[in-house]
């Protein structure tokens, strides 16, 4: 066999799973299901080939590995839900390979329900085997938090439903060589379930401490006090902290399953963090007529466009909104990431401040979006002539915060 595993989708979930892998010692094959936001640096890349990986163009080589994990991205579609056609076309693609014996897992963020009611069929139409029988089948969970260096595959429990007991154990053997610990749920449905919660505790908690954030501004506490505060209870109480809105790939699911069923919770949640763009815009506009200036031309920096601090990924990036709606007011915007070399909003290139502290001593607002670590927010507060920090991260007094 050429490779032990094949990871069928290279995007933000198949990616980290694939260098995952390899770090362990397994043989692994990489195949792209489309235009994927996944990429490496070459030093990556290298180490990752010299561990054993290759990328597949053929897809006949799907069919001659052990296990073959399912991961391309699964964003929201035009109806709101998620879009399966990815996971649609990468089932089609192995099944037409597929050999008795070969563990297949998803870990496609779906709807409960879906590796049954949609992969299996594919997969068994397909490939004329018997899940089950024939093949092992399971879902488990992504759990990719990228640029964390505290938890890694290897020290992050893995959660695993089989369609079986004995896929549920075909896959935990295989989870077995990533990770310290492999955590069996019920079923397939319960592993999609564990899913939906994690992303959704996400977001209503985000949600709930954004709409902290504007009721106390409105009444004038510090809420990045209050945060540190009531961080100190040891029981009942994890820390979360606003921010201009919610990015990344992890999508919100207020449609549990395919009565369509609606968490309103999660609706609300996703209401009050859509909020969050305009928000920051309607506090930069105050900040500038309290000092005299208008939004409409005033030279507005913009530091952080990343949906995350000191990753280069900019996707569902709140950046993007806010500039969007400084733009239609009229202001001159420009940014400054160390991450991201160019940057379009309405297919028009924004101007990328190379001379931080220049340009932010010529900004009539500088607006913190993302924390890197490479911003000294001590002298850039010193520097800038209005400073609106969306993270709390800029020293006490040295701006004004969200």
């Amino acid at each position: 066999m050429p490779a032990d595993l094949a990871v069928i989708g290279l995007g933000p979930y198949g990616l980290p799973l694939a260098k995952a892998a390899v770090a362990a010692g397994i043989p692994t094959l990489g195949y792209r299901t489309g235009p994927e936001a996944g990429s490496l640096s070459p030093a990556e890349l290298r180490r990752m080939l010299s561990g054993g990986f290759r990328h597949a163009t053929n897809p006949a080589e799907l069919g001659r590995v052990r296990t073959a994990v399912i991961c391309p991205p699964t964003p929201r579609g035009a109806d709101g839900g998620l879009d399966l056609s990815q996971l649609e076309t990468a089932a089609r693609t192995l099944a037409a390979r597929m050999r008795p014996h070969t563990t297949v897992i998803l870990e496609s963020p779906v709807p409960p329900g879906t590796t049954e009611n949609v992969l299996r069929p594919l997969l068994e139409e397909g490939s004329g085997l018997r899940a089950g029988r024939d093949f092992h089948l399971a879902y488990s969970p992504s759990r990719v938090d990228p640029g964390n260096r505290d938890f890694t595959p290897a020290n992050t429990p893995k959660v695993i439903g089989g369609l079986t007991p004995a896929c549920t154990e075909s896959a935990a053997a295989f989870y077995g060589r990533l990770t310290d610990k492999v955590v069996r749920a019920r079923g397939p449905r319960e592993a999609e379930t564990v899913q939906v919660l994690e992303t959704n505790f996400r977001h209503v908690n985000i949600a709930l401490v954004n709409e902290m954030a504007v009721l106390c501004h409105d009444l004038g506490v510090d809420l990045w006090d209050v945060i540190r505060c009531a961080e100190t209870k040891p029981f009942g109480f994890q820390a979360f902290r606003p921010g201009p809105g919610v990015g990344g790939h992890a999508v919100p699911q207020d449609l549990t399953g395919p009565a369509g069923r609606t968490l309103r919770m999660v609706e609300l949640a996703e209401q009050v963090n859509s909020q969050m763009p305009r928000y920051v815009v309607q506090r930069a506009a105050t900040l500038l007529n309290e000092h005299g200036k208008s939004v409409r031309a005033a030279r507005i920096l913009l530091l952080g466009v990343t949906y995350k601090p000191d990753l280069a990924d900019q996707q569902s990036t709140p950046a993007q909104e806010v500039a969007t709606r400084l733009l239609e007011l009229g202001a001159c915007i420009s940014y400054h990431d160390p991450y991201v070399a160019s940057w379009s909003i309405l297919d028009r290139p924004v101007p990328r401040a190379d001379a931080l502290y220049e340009a932010v001593a010529e900004a009539d607002l500088t607006i913190l979006l993302q924390q890197h670590r490479t911003y000294d927010l001590q002298g850039l507060s010193v520097k800038a002539q209005l400073l609106l920090d969306t993270r709390g991260a800029a020293p006490t007094g040295a701006a004004h915060r969200l």
